[in-house]
């Protein structure tokens, strides 16, 4: 018997609103978020590339409300011929490069007869932020109980939905931790960005923006402002989830 977890077809769409993100961070706040992650050893730099913060309307979408399994993803290489990396069935799929993520997106709308896609960054971070300007899914305080990061410890990734309490305020999960995530946007610095942000990602293996973190990642990628990139030629850590216009 096909069940929910298994079944290729199964996507469980979460509808989130049309509305304002308040998308970012504000330029004058980027020195203060530096500093509260300054024992990461992390690079200023990186923080700069959220600035500004801009209000961006997102008309209404669907997202899934996990990211894409191996056994999910075992249905579209047996149909396709495409190769399957291993893991647990219930576990995320990563190390899938961006145009194999678009290439199942493709491949499942014709299975449902309706156009499924990779979220846009917006997206993925009003999924994530809602309506307030949130710093993690789950509100403004870090905790390593509520995602799996680093700082979890659980050193590989778990099953998708294991933090239901780290849920995002559209009861989206998973949003920071377990893997990072591909969007369909290219990298591109923000309008109005403070000087010196860079105009392409040039240490990226591919121009797509990733959002999350993976298991690996400190907590400074499961902020709902953090925009990260393919850095790893193997994509180690690399998943996606689906979304739908509406």
């Amino acid at each position: 018997m096909t069940t929910r977890s298994t079944d290729p077809l199964y996507a469980d769409w979460v509808v989130v609103p049309g509305g304002f993100l308040h998308r970012g961070t504000p330029t004058e706040e980027v020195a203060a978020v530096f500093d509260r992650h300054r024992d990461l050893q992390v690079d200023v730099e990186w923080f700069r590339k959220e600035a500004p913060r801009t209000d961006v309307y997102v008309p209404t979408f669907r997202i899934a409300r996990t990211a894409v399994t191996h056994a999910q993803w075992s249905h579209f290489t047996a149909d396709t011929g495409r190769r399957s990396p291993t893991g647990e069935p219930d576990h995320p799929v990563t190390g899938v490069p961006w145009a194999e993520a678009t290439a199942y997106c493709a491949w499942l709308g014709h299975q449902l007869d309706r156009p499924v896609r990779l979220p846009t960054e917006n997206e993925w971070e009003r999924a994530a932020r809602g309506d307030d300007t949130r710093e993690y899914p789950w509100g403004d305080e870090f905790d390593p109980r509520l995602a799996n990061l680093r700082e979890h410890g659980a050193g590989g990734p778990l099953p998708v939905g294991s933090f239901p309490a780290g849920a995002s305020p559209f009861g989206v999960l998973d949003l920071a931790g377990n893997c990072d995530e591909w969007t369909s946007t290219e990298y591109a610095r923000y309008p109005g960005a403070p000087a010196g942000v860079p105009v392409t990602d040039t240490y990226a293996t591919d121009p797509h923006v990733t959002r999350g973190g993976a298991w690996f990642h400190c907590r400074d990628l499961a902020r709902c402002a953090r925009r990260h990139g393919a850095y790893d030629p193997d994509l180690v850590g690399i998943g996606f989830r689906l979304a739908s216009s509406v």
